[in-house]
């Protein structure tokens, strides 16, 4: 394969025999004429061959020169082609855009955005991958995950697409049975649905009128997936601290209901994170001010949220 040092020779000899003269081509070119002489000096030394004839009234390619120049103007065709295409990719988004985002987002919310994006950019293939662990973008070559927890300090840009808040929620009947906790401190006593990408552990961080309290949790089921949580919340086996995007539902048709309201305001972020780089590729542009967009005009559980925290006296 040739280097860009032999393409830039091989460049200065195609415009050598076009132009017949080494000084018309380095004026082409935008180069010293003994500039020019040494590319086309190099080539020839490297080839072991006699590229041109050369005289003082005129320069002209030799006959493994002119079936070498042949060839040249392939290379530098291709060349030019495959720079145009590169080109080309920066204008307009295309190529497979690989997405990670957590399950329950993912499904309930991040699916019909991504079905408006697929039919409004169709050269774009959107491979999707619904998982609730904490996948490492660059290493895994993710273009774009969108997470649902604080940031970390990382190589990686952020870009806020709504709000979100974590609730304390359990079943009517779990409450008529086991009471309803009135202080943070009483979580230790009931039995606690625990998530197991929660990076706190067994903690649950919670937010109140006094400031943020952070209490130890203890329970008989522990899951990587927030559905699951709120499945076991549903069926009285627990307490569950989950996001309002997952519990929306329930909170609605009153199968959960919510504790400790006044110590859950604190209201975390949903980003699209994707990696650092000078040149943000159009596909990840385009997808990520999508969701921008879609998530911005407001989000169907945050109204919800608000609503019920008030019922319970979480807002003031």
């Amino acid at each position: 394969m040739a280097s860009l040092h032999e393409l830039t020779a091989i460049a200065a000899f195609v415009r050598v025999v076009e132009r017949g003269s080494f000084s018309a081509a380095a004026a082409e070119l935008g180069l010293a004429k003994s500039t020019v002489s040494k590319r086309i000096a190099h080539l020839e030394d490297r080839l072991g061959a006699r590229l041109l004839y050369r005289t003082t009234r005129q320069v002209r390619p030799t006959e493994v020169g002119a079936a070498y120049h042949e060839r040249c103007l392939a290379v530098l065709a291709a060349a030019d082609e495959a720079e145009r295409a590169v080109t080309q990719m920066q204008q307009v988004p295309r190529g497979r855009l690989r997405v990670s985002a957590p399950m329950s987002l993912g499904q309930r919310y991040l699916a019909p955005a991504i079905a408006a994006f697929a039919r409004a950019l169709p050269e774009v293939e959107v491979d999707l991958d619904l998982s609730d662990r904490m996948v490492d973008v660059i290493g895994e070559g993710f273009d774009v995950a969108i997470r649902a927890a604080e940031l970390p300090d990382s190589s990686l840009i952020g870009r806020r697409l709504c709000g979100s808040r974590r609730l304390v929620v359990g079943a009517p009947g779990y409450f008529r049975s086991r009471g309803r906790p009135q202080a943070p401190a009483e979580l230790a006593d009931h039995a606690c649905l625990l998530y197991a990408y929660q990076a706190s552990g067994d903690t649950w961080h919670l937010d109140g009128p006094a400031g943020p309290i952070a209490v130890r949790v203890r329970g008989r089921l522990r899951a990587n997936n927030g559905d699951v949580l709120a499945t076991a919340a549903r069926e009285g086996l627990g307490l569950a601290f989950l996001p309002d995007f997952i519990v929306a539902g329930d909170l609605r048709a009153g199968r959960l209901e919510v504790a400790l309201a006044e110590h859950c305001r604190s209201e975390a972020a949903i980003h699209a994170v994707y990696p650092q780089t000078r040149h943000l590729v159009p596909k990840v542009r385009a997808f990520v001010d999508h969701l921008a967009r879609h998530f911005g005009d407001g989000v169907p559980w945050a109204a919800l949220s608000r609503r019920r925290l008030a019922l319970y006296g979480g807002e003031r």
